[in-house]
């Protein structure tokens, strides 16, 4: 199991908490006969509110790397990325369950017959009981519509079902 420097992080602050609580309770229930109700209040009292925790620079500079690493739109690193964009569904249904794969297939095979600039950009899947076929790998929406209007004037038959959705697209830079 791979341990990542903010859950150990949260693992460490979890267990430094409970040690201090169970040693406060030790104290207050243990050397005296003090009774107090609420731990918590009584770590707050000895402390006047004011608990530190130190966290090492080696893990404080892991944590600060980690988040700083995502790459945005104008960022992108050689090797495949995957960002946040827009695609264009040509085919979402989950009636009829013998034949669904194979219309999204066919749907998928019809665009890239007649547009080759969307091979390795045509994505079916299915997450049940629904098949979908999308296409291509837009960063903007204007980019996705425009090309939306380019496939609804070839295709007017599927015009209907055609839209612009919000997803994770690939974008590959060498």
């Amino acid at each position: 199991m791979h341990i990542t420097p903010v859950r150990f992080l949260r693992t460490s602050i979890s267990a430094a908490l409970v040690s201090v609580m169970a040693l406060s309770s030790f104290s207050i229930y243990g050397a005296t006969d003090e009774k107090i109700d609420n731990v918590v209040e009584k770590i707050e009292q000895e402390s006047n509110g004011n608990i530190s925790i130190e966290i090492p620079p080696a893990i404080l500079d892991l944590i600060l790397q980690k988040s700083a690493s995502k790459p945005s739109m104008q960022e992108i690193r050689p090797g495949i990325n995957k960002l946040s964009g827009f695609r264009i569904q040509v085919f979402s249904d989950g009636r009829n369950q013998n034949t669904l794969e194979a219309r999204a297939k066919a749907r998928g095979s019809a665009i890239l017959a007649k547009f080759p600039k969307y091979r390795g950009q045509v994505y079916t899947y299915s997450s049940s009981p629904n098949w979908y076929t999308r296409v291509g790998n837009f960063r903007t929406n204007a980019e996705a519509n425009s090309a939306l209007a380019e496939l609804k004037r070839a295709f007017p038959n599927y015009a209907s079902e055609m839209r612009v959705v919000k997803c994770q697209i690939v974008v590959i830079k060498q």
